[in-house]
């Protein structure tokens, strides 16, 4: 089997003031800048699901972004494109963590 292209990027942001209004701004945010990238084949943001409590499941965050990327390249691009460099500026503020986890995916 061939090793996978695909790059996976996954941020998990917990917030300073997690109220739902800054988790949708926050979300808002991720919409205006961060999709719609070349090479990204896939997008999403949204809030924790705050009523699944299971054992293995973190709450220690309150928006993710997930995001998978045609190749590394397009990855690469992506992280020093202005509009996410606009994104961090705008935003980073209210984090008082994120999260990143990258991963090759097939």
């Amino acid at each position: 089997m061939a090793e996978p292209t695909m790059v996976g990027h996954m941020v998990y942001f917990t917030l300073h003031d997690n109220s739902d209004t800054a988790k949708d701004k926050l979300i808002e945010a991720c919409h205006k800048y961060l999709k719609g990238h070349p090479g990204t084949i896939f997008y999403a943001a949204g809030p924790r699901v705050s009523d699944l409590v299971r054992e293995v499941n973190d709450q220690s965050f309150d928006v993710a972004l997930q995001l998978v990327f045609e190749n590394r390249s397009a990855h690469d691009t992506y992280q020093t494109h202005e509009r996410h460099v606009q994104f961090i500026a705008e935003n980073k503020a209210n984090w008082k963590q994120a999260r990143v986890f990258d991963a090759y995916v097939g």
